[in-house]
């Protein structure tokens, strides 16, 4: 009878494996339609956008927001929520920019403290969630506009500007290279989004703590009950989210040139809706890292279409408002299927 509860139990297993596999399967090519799609429509709408210059500006543009997704992606899987992405930016790139330019370290160091800085407020989002047991929406809330005085404070409102002249790595740009640097012809930023996405796809899905992850945000009691140190994997996503947004705010200070405190105002809305257009639920311990991906790109080409098509700054703001409104709803549309 013992045998016999065990092959039912592995036979189920595999049942859910397998619809899992095919419901993201499923999610995954009507993402790769949106895609193709959006790409037919803008080409045939104007000669300007299916260009190689283009096509290249749409890479660099999403590879600082498919970063930052990546640790959007595991704070969202366990049922988190990061909104000071955009402001973490702005200050990581202040960070860097202060430390090379007025105190005179060399770019590595510069580069190094932004990270740093990067990794530590993330550090202090988890310990106030795990802690103080402030829920992510309002801890992340508050730390956005902390960040973001902080970053004020420390340049009087002005960018830092003036990085050294010298090369930085081989690159003759300098620190502008993470930025704006090519290297075999394909963009710095790019070569550093598809590493991104290569480790946080092996971390997701060959390491035990990706299994914590969607276990967290499955059910989170029964994780705990299970043996997982909840709160020691809570704390750990938010200080790697942090880190990968201090990188995308490493490759935005390179692209601009300088340190700009007012950077990234509304950024964390852009990452949040590719990834949740990406299928990651907001209710955590659902979704892929290739839906992210996809949906990283649609929200590049949709961005640069409609600048192209020379759409206003504001009717963008509505656009991208009703993908999030979308997105989420067809989100909680997947939610109750699953409950039922």
């Amino acid at each position: 009878m013992e045998a016999s509860d065990t092959v039912k139990t592995t036979a189920q297993q595999s049942q859910k494996r397998m619809a899992r596999f095919f419901t993201n399967a499923g999610q995954t090519s009507s993402l790769a339609l949106v895609l193709v799609v959006l790409f037919i429509f803008f080409s045939v709408s104007t000669d300007a956008f299916f260009t190689g210059p283009n096509l290249i500006n749409v890479m660099r543009q999403a590879s600082f927001t498919g970063i930052a997704a990546v640790g959007a992606t595991m704070v969202l899987l366990i049922g988190g929520i990061d909104l000071s992405v955009g402001s973490l930016l702005a200050f990581t790139g202040v960070i860097a920019a202060k430390v090379i330019i007025e105190a005179g370290y060399p770019p590595v160091v510069g580069l190094l403290a932004g990270l740093v800085a990067g990794m530590l407020w993330g550090t202090v989002n988890g310990l106030i969630v795990t802690r103080l047991r402030i829920p992510a929406l309002i801890t992340t809330l508050g730390t956005l506009t902390i960040i973001r005085g902080i970053g004020f404070t420390l340049t009087g409102g002005l960018p830092v500007f003036g990085f050294p002249k010298e090369s930085f790595l081989g690159f003759e740009e300098g620190v502008q290279a993470i930025g704006k640097g090519y290297v075999l012809g394909i963009p710095v930023p790019v070569i550093i989004m598809v590493i991104v996405f290569v480790l946080g796809y092996i971390f997701l899905y060959r390491t035990y703590f990706g299994r914590y992850i969607y276990a967290i945000g499955g059910n989170l009691e029964t994780a705990r009950l299970s043996g997982i140190k909840v709160e020691r994997m809570q704390l750990m996503v938010y200080s790697v989210a942090g880190l990968l947004t201090g990188i995308a705010g490493m490759i935005v200070m390179g692209r601009v040139n300088s340190g700009q405190p007012s950077l990234g105002v509304g950024f964390e809305l852009e990452v949040i809706t590719a990834v949740v257009l990406g299928g990651v639920s907001i209710a955590g311990g659902a979704g892929s890292l290739l839906g992210v991906i996809l949906g990283v790109f649609i929200m590049g080409v949709l961005s640069n279409g409609l600048i192209i098509l020379n759409v206003t700054e504001y009717n963008q703001m509505v656009v991208r408002g009703l993908v999030l409104l979308i997105a989420v709803g067809v989100d909680q549309l997947r939610i109750r299927a699953r409950g039922n």
